[in-house]
């Protein structure tokens, strides 16, 4: 395979992983604080530098099934709690003014570990495909290191954007952040639960998309149900 085709492909290949990977970011960093998430994010990029260096072609034996299943099942419970808490207070406004000030990042000396987690285990699974492309393609071509400089540009690529956009995140309303950060876990926990579930998506990574119409298209729904009987939202707020 020749040398800029091969970088070309890993890079279109690891920017699909890599836009997966800073959506959680992005959206956890913007409603919990950055630092945590930026040292989950790091704890994630260093195991998975140890695992890539000490593993090599080995990761391709790596059964990632059990590990899509697990880290899909806790965002997708996650995602559930967000979407539920950001529903109740989307709907009853006046509640909504007496709630406590938005959300402010944790100080300087105390780690979030919610955001740590949820970002480290986002960076890991998501970091663990983007290793096997390219181990995948660069064995083929015996060019591992050519297909790492397509995988790194990538990320890099994906994270100058993901970087750039983060200053406007704080200008959304609170609960209104929390619900579409709700439906990004709410959507990656179900596609990735399902695949350790060996369910194959049509469209492969595209269908999350589809799985985010979906459940915007519920949550709209459960919102102008909750507004037309608002004594019911006293409940499980």
């Amino acid at each position: 395979m020749n040398g800029m085709f091969l970088i070309l492909a890993t890079f279109l290949a690891a920017t699909i992983e890599g836009v997966e990977m800073m959506a959680i970011l992005v959206g956890v960093g913007a409603t919990r604080g950055w630092r945590s998430t930026f040292f989950g994010a790091i704890a994630g990029f260093a195991l998975l530098t140890g695992v890539t260096i000490v593993l090599g072609n080995a990761l391709l034996n790596i059964p990632i099934q059990w590990l899509r299943l697990l880290v899909g099942s806790l965002l997708l419970i996650l995602g559930l709690q967000w979407l539920k808490k950001a529903l109740l207070r989307i709907a009853r406004p006046p509640a909504r003014r007496q709630t406590p000030p938005p959300f402010q990042p944790m100080s300087s000396e105390k780690i979030d570990w919610y955001a740590f987690v949820v970002a480290f285990k986002g960076v890991v699974l998501e970091g663990l495909e983007i290793a096997f492309i390219v181990v995948t393609f660069g064995a083929e071509a015996n060019q591992i290191g050519t297909a790492a400089i397509g995988a790194v540009a990538a990320l890099v690529v994906v994270g100058g954007v993901a970087f750039l956009i983060r200053g406007w995140l704080p200008r959304i309303p609170r609960e209104w952040l929390r619900f579409a950060v709700g439906l990004l876990l709410t959507a990656f926990g179900t596609f990735w639960a399902a695949e350790g579930a060996r369910v194959r998506w049509p469209g492969g990574d595209l269908s999350i998309l589809g799985l985010l119409a979906v459940m915007a298209a519920t949550g709209f729904t459960y919102l102008a149900l909750l507004r037309l009987h608002p004594v019911r939202t006293l409940t499980g707020s």
